[in-house]
């Protein structure tokens, strides 16, 4: 029994690193040429993983260019003052993921140099498992398997598991997994093979199956149900919010105010005023309207010109020319293009 125990545990690990050869020979001849793979820069690597979350690859490239002409070095963004991080980073979203990392690059500057191991990478402000698992591998050889949403989508499809990919349960077996699969002689390289494959390959809606580079070894593929995995069995409920915007200008100047430090929405951003904050307000003329997306919430922005006799505590008057220097919102970005197109 322990023999036949043996044998079938040896066949699994065979299995196992088959199809680890498998992803790394095809990522290898199908790659795509993206900036954050021609070098090994933990900074550089960094950076990438922080922008690519929640953020398709190619709205990140320009961003990832524009950020280190302006801060080549952990230490140079170390150094930048939090508004001219946020100014670069507007439009991006999420900008808890840059006031993570400029903490964190204030900690890395005084180390005296980036950690290397998983655990102290980890432990940087900000940073969580998936993140750490791709420094340590990527730039330091370290066998730490990573685990996002293409990994899971891989993973889910090629075991056929029917577990729900919301639950902490079945992400700590997928980490298992993901883990088993790992060649600890290549983990870069199979870590950046088995998302490549997730982002080009086995995609969400429409798997392209039959030029899969293991789908000899996928269980759902095997049974025709990929398109079933992975499991997602709780459905955030989406949340519809209406707001009505108004832009107020006056010789070159437009009023605007800041969102406070401690804002759990948009902290430090500069907002255009809504209409329930100014009463006063006369309505002009309406500038349009248009949609916006935060998390489950789903805005519907109305944009208004208005006038103002007294400006109340709280708001103030910027110059149109230096806009471009203070972290704008989204929002409020895409409210004062509306004045512009409307003159």
């Amino acid at each position: 029994m322990s023999g036949q125990a043996g044998a079938k545990k040896t066949r699994k690990r065979e299995a196992e690193s088959s199809i680890s050869v498998k992803l790394i020979r095809w990522y290898e001849a199908n790659k795509r040429d993206l900036p954050w793979r021609r070098t090994s820069d933990p900074y550089r690597i960094w950076l990438s993983e922080v922008m690519l979350q929640q953020t398709r690859v190619a709205t990140v490239i320009p961003y990832y260019d524009k950020f280190l002409a302006r801060y080549p070095r952990v230490e140079d963004l170390a150094g930048a003052p939090e508004a001219d991080v946020l100014v670069l980073w507007a439009g991006l979203g999420y900008y808890s993921r840059v006031r993570n990392m400029h903490a964190a690059a204030k900690q890395v500057a005084a180390a005296g140099g980036f950690p290397k191991t998983y655990d102290e990478i980890r432990a940087l402000n900000g940073v969580g498992g998936y993140t750490a698992a791709a420094i340590a591998s990527l730039c330091f050889g370290l066998p730490e398997a990573v685990l996002d949403g293409n990994v899971m989508r891989v993973i889910a499809r090629l075991d056929a598991d029917p577990g729900d990919i919301r639950s902490p349960a079945t992400r700590k077996r997928m980490q298992a997994r993901a883990q088993s699969l790992l060649d600890p002689a290549r983990p870069g390289e199979f870590n950046q093979a088995i998302m490549e494959l997730g982002a080009t390959v086995c995609v969400p809606a429409d798997p392209r199956c039959l030029v899969c580079p293991i789908h000899d070894n996928c269980v759902s593929f095997r049974d025709g149900r990929q398109r079933q995995f992975p499991v997602k069995l709780r459905d955030q409920r989406v949340v519809e919010v209406s707001e009505t915007l108004l832009v107020i200008e006056t010789d070159g100047k437009v009023l605007m105010w800041q969102r406070p430090a401690e804002s759990q929405r948009m902290a430090g951003f500069w907002e255009v005023p809504e209409a329930n904050q100014l009463p006063e307000a006369r309505t002009l003329r309406p500038l349009g309207r248009f949609r916006h997306s935060i998390t489950v919430y789903r805005f519907e922005i109305n944009v208004f010109e208005a006038s103002l006799e007294t400006v109340p505590d709280g708001f103030v008057w910027i110059t149109i020319e230096r806009l471009k220097d203070v972290p704008l919102s989204t929002v409020a970005r895409k409210a004062l293009l509306l004045k512009r197109k409307g003159i």
